[in-house]
């Protein structure tokens, strides 16, 4: 079961750290002044300190070979898992057979895009997460990124390790040139030496992909309270075809037995829904919430689709059932390619949007030029494309185009003036409120027509927090962006609301006899 220890990583560990921080960031020892006086010493001294310098130069060039690799260690080898090679290695093949008895029936012609698996000591969770083995059983991935929550220090946002490589019993795993770029692309990620050295919840799912899995590169993340939406939109140009998204979480601590697995029969469902809501207003749910609420966020834009592999918890396992542990293992599966339109923006292109919007908003209010930024060519690709300004969270306009008759960047101009001045449920925007409003931009994926056969395939095929849908009877026409299922996360009721809003009876989906169409979104919002 999931401990926490105080027990310090080895000398070697912190040594090559001391080693490190002596040092610059091209490998040159830091300027102190020390070395520097024994040359101004009188003549018949320096015969000494030469050979003092000599020697100091000899042991610097031994540290500096040291600080040119880091390596973090197996710090809890022995403890959560075997510490000895063959004995891991046969512990997780053992555990692998005995998941194949209870493995359920995976996809066939998706692609396995991410996987959720729990960090405890393997006698209790070690069957669960070995339901990963069928799941990544002839796959390939030249990179994961690995996620985790901070245990053991206390830190906002994503800690990433400095250090070149992992190393388990298995052997070394090296960083991948992402980790390093996440650090210098965005203040939401740093290095937390502290964590580095004593966080457990990556070390301990390493080893069954490195069992698993073919030879990959590592983007090792911890992660402390965040905007998950923030994380994600800083994630989302690492990820390719070739990579793989790993969140390392266990569900609720320490309940009775009944209670526990009524709490995590309802966070499994919350997560095979995409509904982040549960995991991060309600306690005690999962201790990885804020890495799985990113993972959703991103199963949402990507179109990623979760089925739950095993669930158990300690008391199934090697415990007593008066206090347990719950686990469970997830994989989430998606489209065999990774040129879905969710993609063809980064989070930079997605701000120069908003930023256009505003802009214009700006001009309409205060006159004069409008400001002018230099545009990616890659904004001038037609694409539908709604503006929604919001006021403390709550809407004051939503203007937009399901075609692709406009570029982005005239979409959104021309729908910024439209939300804020020609929304017929709003007043036009004033410009004491344009300071308190934020600005969403919505970039459309083509629509899709959805074929069902009554209410209930209907229910079965819509995907809750990922389509955004229009129905239409005759004249009748409306549609609801995937955000709203924020609002409205039934099915029921966001197709009962958006009958409504189209001028139909709430209860006219249930006659099997509208026209139905499908689409996702990227959306990008100001920073708060």
């Amino acid at each position: 079961m999931e401990t926490i220890s105080s027990n310090r990583p080895s000398t070697g560990f912190i040594a090559l750290h001391a080693v490190k921080r002596c040092t610059n960031g091209a490998g040159t020892r830091c300027r102190n002044g020390r070395g520097i006086r024994a040359f101004l010493l009188p003549v018949s001294g320096r015969l000494k300190a030469l050979r003092v310098v000599l020697l100091f130069g000899l042991l610097l060039g031994t540290s500096a070979v040291a600080a040119a690799e880091t390596v973090r260690p197996a710090v809890w080898a022995g403890r959560f898992y075997p510490a000895d090679a063959a004995l891991l290695r046969r512990t997780l093949s053992d555990l692998a057979d005995a998941a194949d008895r209870t493995c359920p029936s995976l996809p066939v012609g998706e692609k396995l895009r991410a996987l959720v698996l729990p960090h405890a000591g393997y006698v209790y969770s070690g069957l669960v997460a070995a339901h990963a083995h069928r799941a990544l059983k002839g796959e390939r991935f030249d990179k994961v990124i690995l996620m985790g929550p901070d245990h053991r220090v206390g830190f906002t946002d994503g800690a990433v390790s400095g250090a070149d490589a992992y190393a388990t019993p298995l052997g070394r795993i090296n960083l991948d040139g992402d980790a390093r770029r996440l650090c210098s692309a965005t203040p939401l990620f740093r290095c937390v030496s502290a964590s580095d050295r004593s966080e457990h919840c990556l070390e301990v799912v390493l080893p069954f992909l490195q069992a698993y899995l073919t030879e990959f590169s590592l983007v090792p993340i911890v992660l402390g309270p965040c905007n998950p939406r923030r994380i994600s939109l800083s994630l989302a140009p690492l990820i390719n075809a070739q990579t793989l998204m790993v969140v390392s979480s266990d569900l609720s601590h320490y309940l009775p037995y009944d209670q526990a697995v009524a709490r995590d029969k309802e966070t499994i469902q919350a997560i095979l829904d995409l509904d982040p809501a549960p995991l991060l207003t309600e306690e005690n749910r999962a201790c990885g919430r804020y890495p799985l609420a990113v993972l959703i966020d991103l199963a949402r834009a990507l179109n990623w689709r979760p089925i739950l592999l095993r669930y158990a918890n300690s008391g199934d396992t090697a415990g007593d059932r008066k206090a347990v542990v719950g686990y469970a293992a997830f994989a989430f599966y998606g489209e065999p390619s990774m040129t879905a339109n969710t993609l063809e923006l980064t989070p930079a292109q997605g701000q120069t949007l908003v930023r256009l919007a505003r802009y214009e908003l700006q001009h309409k209010l205060a006159g004069g030029e409008a400001v002018e930024e230099a545009l990616d060519p890659a904004l001038e690709r037609h694409s539908g494309i709604f503006v929604t300004l919001k006021i403390a969270g709550s809407l004051r306009g939503c203007i937009g185009n399901l075609g692709t008759s406009e570029s982005l960047v005239d979409g959104v101009r021309h729908h910024a003036i439209q939300a804020a001045f020609h929304d017929p449920r709003f007043q036009p925007l004033s410009k004491e409120e344009l300071s308190r409003v934020t600005i969403e931009v919505s970039v459309l994926t083509d629509p899709q027509p959805l074929a069902y056969d009554d209410a209930d395939d209907l229910l079965a095929k819509l995907r809750p927090h990922v389509d955004g849908v229009t129905l239409r009877k005759g004249y009748a026409q409306a549609t609801f962006l995937p955000q709203v299922w924020e609002q409205l996360p039934r099915a029921e009721d966001f197709l009962s609301h958006l009958c409504m809003k189209a001028g139909l009876g709430a209860n006219e989906w249930r006659q099997g006899s509208l026209e139905i169409e499908t689409y996702q979104v990227q959306y990008f919002e100001e920073p708060h």
